[in-house]
């Protein structure tokens, strides 16, 4: 729904920015990487990254410096039993780079350094994700291309009521692209993703 905030860094604290697009304050929770990021940046200028979460009793609203940091975060939500603070805890702990070479490595034990990670969420996350972080994509770069199809029906079937966790597994299993390579549409994802729920 959401694919980025740019505006004037209103406030700014370890775990939380608030960006002033246009009069409107957007409160977005950050890791500690993007706060130091945007604590060494000049001027209140920002664009952050965004990862909206729809619950039944709340609203959440993820901020990242760049987008190789939330394509990460989407990656690690998408491990069964791997939350949105659990996830944002791992980018707290590590950067991109060492979660991206800790999974590739197969290093299970820099994964559990992490706080709150135990031995079957480590042994869980570097099994999924060991392929999907595999190719050498370089820093900085999306490890996940974006996709505002899939990122608007993967909103609509949460808004239907399916788990966030078991939407994003399945979104990220494949490129939804139709025979000619064309990005598939939203409701031709909705539809697909119905399926297979």
């Amino acid at each position: 729904m959401y694919e980025y905030f740019h505006g004037r860094l209103a406030s700014l604290e370890p775990t939380q920015a608030v960006v002033d697009c246009g009069g409107v304050g957007y409160l977005l929770e950050i890791t500690l990487n993007t706060y130091e990021a945007l604590r060494r940046q000049e001027g209140d200028d920002v664009r952050l990254y965004a990862h909206h979460v729809v619950r039944e009793d709340a609203q959440q609203l993820f901020g990242f410096y760049d987008e190789s940091e939330r394509a990460m975060f989407r990656l690690l939500v998408g491990v069964n039993g791997v939350g949105n603070q659990t996830a944002r805890v791992m980018l707290s702990s590590l950067t991109v780079d060492e979660l991206r070479a800790a999974i590739s490595a197969q290093d299970v034990r820099c994964v559990q350094r992490v706080k709150g990670i135990g031995a079957k969420t480590a042994q869980r996350i570097v099994l999924e994700l060991a392929d999907k972080v595999a190719g050498g994509v370089s820093a900085g770069t999306p490890l996940l291309a974006t996709n505002p199809e899939r990122d608007q029906a993967a909103t609509a079937l949460v808004m239907l009521g399916y788990a966030k966790a078991a939407v994003d597994k399945l979104l990220a299993s494949k490129a939804w692209q139709n025979d000619d390579g064309s990005p598939m549409t939203a409701e031709d994802i909705i539809k697909e993703g119905l399926k297979r729920l």
